[in-house]
């Protein structure tokens, strides 16, 4: 009897032994439970979720969307005090005005700076035909007064005509020089001005920019999330005031390592879905993650310390929903799926 009891321990001790190794085959899909169709449990949808934030500081006056309201790209999700930035447009504006006006203005000093060239130049010919003269009488008193025709007071009053006319060329001269360096001095100056005038038009189109920003605005079509921004609230910019939820869903299967060698790109899968009663839905693997999961958590395992147990690590895939299926528009972010691939035959 007692021989019988030990086989009998032997026996189930060796069943239960075998059975736990064949537990740890398949768990790990090992031969002979490896099979090319792949599941995991560990999917969910994804969405583009867009949270809504102002770029200005002030405070809300019209909140025209409620929670979870669907709402079409450019319509107004909400509103701030504007009555500041209006004002600082205006004065833009002025600005802007005032900066076009000292340039209008320097480009009449250009025309007065031209006409003041003209007349320095007739005073200086003016100038050098009384010189001429002036030569032409010193030359005939100089020839007279040697020959005793001409009186010393001729000869003297002859001499200082025409000094008197050679320094009115040198002062003609000299204003005219003078004349063009003004007209150099505008000209050179209209750089500046021009570039007022530009940083002056920025201003007013940072102004209409700001402005704009007031007006909050859906990014594209989706369903609006929790409005947690309220009517007369201040809010600072970068303040979260709600989300958009786009229509656009996919899923993002974790798939163990050890699955990837059965999973190819373009391979068409099945997306069981828990919140639509276990309904199933067809789609196609998009693209892998170009590292495991663990690589993009906050903190990273070190594997390098201590005992070391391998764990099978999981690998995101992107898995596209095919079109055309009407359960799909019920697909949210962040449902639970089951996703399991299809064998091509």
């Amino acid at each position: 009897m007692k021989t019988y009891i030990r086989n009998t321990a032997t026996a189930l001790a060796v069943v239960l032994g075998l059975a736990g190794i064949a537990v740890v085959f398949y768990a790990w899909q090992l031969p002979p439970f490896a099979s090319d169709v792949q599941t995991t449990d560990n999917a969910y949808v994804r969405g583009y979720v867009t949270l809504i934030s102002p770029q200005l500081a002030g405070y809300i006056t019209d909140v025209p969307v409620k929670d979870y309201e669907p709402v079409k790209a450019g319509e107004v999700l909400a509103r701030l005090d504007d009555r500041i930035y209006r004002q600082k447009v205006e004065q833009a504006n002025a600005t802007l005005a005032s900066q076009k006006a000292a340039l209008a203005n320097s480009e009449q000093q250009e025309n007065a700076a031209k006409a003041r060239i003209g007349a320095s130049q007739a005073a200086l010919d003016s100038a050098k035909s009384a010189k001429r003269r002036a030569e032409e009488n010193w030359t005939r008193i100089e020839e007279l007064s040697n020959k005793g025709i001409a009186t010393q007071a001729d000869r003297e009053q002859s001499r200082t005509t025409l000094d008197q006319a050679e320094a009115a060329v040198s002062q003609g001269e000299a204003n005219l020089e003078v004349s063009k360096q003004d007209l150099q001095t505008i000209i050179v100056s209209r750089d500046s001005l021009r570039a007022a005038v530009a940083g002056a038009e920025a201003s007013v189109e940072l102004a209409k920019i700001d402005l704009s920003n007031t007006v909050i605005v859906a990014p594209r079509d989706g369903v609006v999330g929790e409005v947690g921004v309220k009517l007369g609230q201040y809010v600072a910019a970068g303040t979260q005031l709600m989300a958009v939820v786009p229509h656009d869903t996919w899923v993002v299967a974790n798939f163990k390592e050890t699955q990837l060698a059965y999973i190819k790109p373009g391979q068409k899968v099945e997306v069981s879905v828990d919140a639509l009663k276990h309904a199933t839905l067809t789609g196609h693997v998009e693209r892998f993650s170009p590292a495991a999961g663990s690589e993009f958590s906050v903190i990273k395992p070190d594997n390098a310390t201590g005992n070391f147990t391998k764990v099978a690590q999981r690998v995101p895939v992107r898995i596209a929903i095919d079109e055309g299926q009407d359960l799909a528009k019920y697909l949210a972010p962040g449902l639970s799926v089951v996703v399991t691939t299809v064998v091509d035959k």
